[in-house]
């Protein structure tokens, strides 16, 4: 197993430069520039600045000279925050983005698992129905337009839970002390769950009606075997695989939904900075950005995969 992840890892250098290139020509070839808006500044002034970040060069050098920093760990300073470089920002960023990502990945799994379990073992009934209604409108309606819905609703008019802002506030918060740290993340969290809660749901009710159905499930049941242990024992461990093939995907689903949820309520994570530095032409932070969530998500993708091998003996990862 050691092995393949070692050979996954080189695999994936070269999709990293790959992606690390692209956007940079791209984040270059798009029109104006980070100084553009400055009119009141003398073009003696905007010469200096576009020559203290190798702006002044061709698209190219600074290319080479963009590589060579980043290969030692330097994402050079941000153009739009004035005397911070990326690495602070993303020091900023990553932490709420992480909570927000993996709390979002947590509820979409336990909801959306424990749905389609109950769906697949109710199949054709009320309950399942109900069930997949919900998964449909789950996945029909996006994010971006669930996220100011509850934003209006929770924060605005029954004033229960913040809205952009880390701080703690509402009825919440005041009711119960205890939640009050998680409080302003609950909104965004849910938002962001929303659309995975509604695929998880069917393609775990899909697995598990295909696995209930199997011979040796029916074998059990022949013998006696109780309901809980058929599926927690036998049918779960089967039923999980295309949900766990499936993480890769979501995972790339939270982190560009995040981008998003960040901006809709306000979060300082690492989507907003993204939102913010390609609308401002902030060429080092939207390219630190980028690799961190390629990084991420190529990580992420490497453990699924060795998760996949753990739950299924005839897949051999080594």
């Amino acid at each position: 197993m050691t092995s393949y992840a070692l050979r996954r890892l080189l695999i994936a250098a070269p999709t990293l430069f790959l992606i690390v290139t692209l956007s940079f020509f791209l984040m270059h070839l798009a029109p104006g520039g980070p100084f553009d808006d400055d009119a009141s500044l003398e073009p003696e002034i905007i010469a200096n600045l576009q020559a203290a970040y190798d702006l002044d060069k061709p698209v190219a050098i600074q290319y080479g000279l963009y590589l060579g920093k980043v290969v030692r760990g330097d994402f050079g300073p941000s153009i739009i925050y004035i005397d911070r470089t990326v690495t602070e920002l993303l020091t900023i960023g990553l932490p709420v983005s992480l909570k927000l990502g993996l709390a979002a990945m947590i509820l979409a799994l336990l909801i959306g698992g424990t749905l389609g379990i109950l769906a697949a073992l109710r199949q054709n009934s009320s309950t399942d129905y109900a069930v997949m209604s919900v998964a449909m409108t789950g996945i029909a309606v996006p994010s971006f337009v669930m996220a100011p819905l509850m934003s209006l609703l929770f924060g605005v008019i029954l004033k229960i839970l913040p809205v952009a802002t880390l701080e703690p506030r509402g009825a919440l918060a005041e009711a119960v002390p205890a939640l009050a740290p998680i409080t302003p993340y609950i909104l965004p969290v849910i938002a962001l769950a929303l659309p995975q809660i509604a695929i998880l749901a069917r393609l775990t009710r899909g697995a598990m009606i295909e696995t209930l159905r199997q011979n040796y499930i029916r074998t059990a049941r022949a013998k006696g075997v109780g309901t809980r242990t058929i599926v927690w024992t036998h049918a779960l461990r089967a039923a999980a695989l295309p949900v766990v093939s499936y993480l890769g995907p979501a995972a790339a689903s939270v982190v560009t939904g995040s981008v998003v949820i960040e901006q809709i309520f306000q979060l300082p994570g690492m989507g907003r900075f993204f939102i913010q530095g390609a609308i401002n032409r902030d060429y080092p932070l939207v390219l630190g950005i980028v690799i961190v969530y390629a990084v991420a998500v190529i990580m992420l993708n490497l453990i699924v995969d060795l998760i996949y091998g753990l739950l299924d003996p005839k897949v051999k990862v080594q």
